[in-house]
């Protein structure tokens, strides 16, 4: 017991003894210190490589190049604009093949390639002076095409909001790439040529398109995109539908039958007791003569007995 004791006490002493040294605290702290710098470190730098999976600008969503990419907010105030820098330095060479214009217009408005006449389902426009020009974004939006095309040069298309896109073609090189974010004015390359319309030469062919139908850009320069919904509703509002007509109680049929109807000539009307004879009405037959006539027929009739 006692040798235990001994050792018990020894081994106190000896503790004692090595934290009366002075650097024992201090190379506590030092070692307490680097330990705790060491896991804010390894904090962070896993922190930095999250991070790094979602590369800023091109991955991360609500970004350009993301999954959901984000529209400019003040798209909806924009008022489409010539994707030109200066408008009166431009002409339109070949415009909208609208199926309601007079025959020179729509004839004006074919694209011949190939033996065919192909209608313009946007415009064509050049230069004044038949030199290249830079093409911007008609209205801001997102890139969802930029490629070179065999037929129609370098090909841009941008989607804005409600189902509106643009689209610009016969671009000599491209300065945007899909999945750009672009404002209304940022150059999306110069105008050139292609092999679908030589006869325009250095041109761009720009084109308006809602819920994928062509529209003509020219009734919508200076226009919000608003305006395209109230044209789409004005137009879907025309005429009246054979649904309309059922729910009315009258179909179309019906009612092209009244329409006939009614440009038929009204057949007259004849008394039906017209063709009876007078003593069928009980009217005598002689009733409304005058007593002359009377008079004259009885002389008559005499003057043919005397002889």
């Amino acid at each position: 017991m006692r040798e235990e004791e001994k050792k018990r006490t020894s081994q106190k002493s000896s503790l004692q003894r090595f934290f009366r040294k002075r650097w024992v605290f201090p190379a506590i702290y030092l070692v307490s210190a680097a330990i705790i710098l060491t896991a804010v470190l390894w904090f962070q730098g896993n922190n930095d490589a999250a991070k790094d999976d979602y590369k800023y600008g091109e991955d991360m969503p609500g970004s350009a190049k993301g999954d959901s990419p984000s529209v400019p907010v003040n798209q909806a105030s924009e008022k489409f604009k010539m994707p030109v820098i200066d408008q009166d330095a431009v002409k339109i060479f070949r415009e909208f093949y609208d199926v309601d214009a007079s025959a020179d217009k729509q004839e004006a408005a074919l694209v011949f390639y190939e033996n065919t006449y192909t209608p313009n389902k946007g415009i064509d426009i050049v230069a004044k002076n038949g030199e290249a020009f830079e093409v911007v974004a008609s209205l801001a939006g997102n890139v969802t095409r930029a490629e070179k095309d065999p037929l129609h040069g370098n090909v841009v298309e941008i989607e804005h909001s409600d189902g509106v896109t643009t689209m610009y073609q016969s671009l000599a090189d491209l300065k945007v790439k899909q999945g750009d974010v672009v404002e209304q004015g940022d150059v999306l390359g110069m105008a050139g040529e292609n092999t679908f319309d030589p006869e325009a030469a250095i041109h761009v062919h720009f084109e308006i398109r809602n819920n994928g139908k062509a529209v003509n850009p020219l009734e919508f320069f200076g226009e919000p995109i608003t305006a395209l919904e109230e044209s789409e509703e004005g137009a879907d509002t025309e005429g009246t539908t054979e649904e309309d007509a059922e729910k009315e109680g009258t179909t179309e049929e019906d009612a092209v039958t009244e329409e006939e109807d009614k440009d038929q000539p009204a057949k007259e009307e004849k008394p039906e007791d017209s063709d009876k004879p007078a003593d069928e009405e009980g009217i005598p037959a002689d009733e409304g003569d005058s007593e002359e006539d009377k008079t004259d027929s009885t002389d008559a009739s005499i003057g043919m007995a005397k002889a």
